[in-house]
């Protein structure tokens, strides 16, 4: 399973954006559980700005972040050098080189999509999480985003990405799969809610375009979907020209739904 490939990739466009989540923004289920104290593990921590949150929550207790990637822990290493209580680590979701039972809370935050066995990725959280902790995860669904104005260029982007996700073994709708999954692992308790991301200001709006816009054209999904050819470049350009005039619009509104779970043994 290690040879899984991350639709996303690490290009600047996608760690930019990666690096301005928050616990507000992408944890808030997970944050009122959170005590000082807690031993917590960040499981696919990217850039680091969530797992340096958590560190600020629960300090003195400690945080492992751990990603796949050595250049994004290499990143996140470097950023957050001065929170004591924070380590980053290379790491492998469906074989984590931890003892059973090493943590209070095991969190993953959009990394369940993109592995072709995400029930095994949650059995190995379950080995790692003390008796009486959380495992929580957070997970968006492709399918249930909507968008306004219409923009036939982000039909067109969903579904190369709904075809390049799949052909990776991921499952770009994985939200509404998330509790199925939980409970197929073993958990005998599963809270799930949702919540939004809501691009509607016009810095927000900007952003979001501007960022998949270099997405579909500079990124991992631009190399890999022309790879297989399933587009080319004169219509990745179409579809980056589709999202920015989508940005452009006073009124548009992108809404980015997530499914969550807080699991229990």
């Amino acid at each position: 399973m290690n040879d899984e490939i991350y639709s996303h990739g690490h290009h600047p466009s996608v760690t930019a954006a990666h690096a301005m989540r928050t616990v507000a923004s992408s944890a808030a289920y997970l944050e009122p559980l959170l005590e000082t104290g807690m031993d917590l593990l960040d499981l696919g921590c990217g850039p680091g700005s969530i797992t340096a949150g958590f560190a600020d929550l629960v300090a003195p207790g400690s945080v492992t972040g751990v990603d796949r990637s050595a250049d994004v822990v290499a990143q996140a290493s470097a950023a957050y050098a001065d929170v004591a209580n924070v380590e980053f680590r290379e790491g492998n979701v469906y074989d984590l080189d931890e003892p059973d039972e090493s943590f209070d809370v095991v969190h993953a935050h959009q990394v369940l999509q993109h592995l072709a066995d995400p029930v095994a990725a949650l059995r190995e959280m379950r080995r790692v999480v003390r008796p009486g902790g959380i495992v929580a995860v957070r997970e968006a669904d492709f399918g249930a985003m909507t968008w306004y104005p219409a923009v036939g260029e982000l039909d067109e982007w969903r579904e190369l990405y709904g075809a390049l996700a799949r052909g990776n073994g991921g499952e770009p709708d994985a939200g509404r799969r998330l509790p199925g999954w939980a409970a197929a692992a073993g958990f005998a308790e599963v809270e799930v809610s949702s919540s939004t991301w809501v691009y509607a200001t016009p810095e927000d709006r900007r952003a979001h375009a501007e960022s998949w816009a270099e997405r579909v054209q500079h990124s991992a999904f631009a190399e890999q979907t022309i790879e297989r050819g399933l587009t080319d470049r004169q219509t990745l350009q179409r579809l980056a020209e589709g999202w920015r005039r989508w940005g452009r619009a006073e009124d548009a509104v992108f809404l980015m739904p997530s499914v969550e779970i807080l699991a229990r043994a």
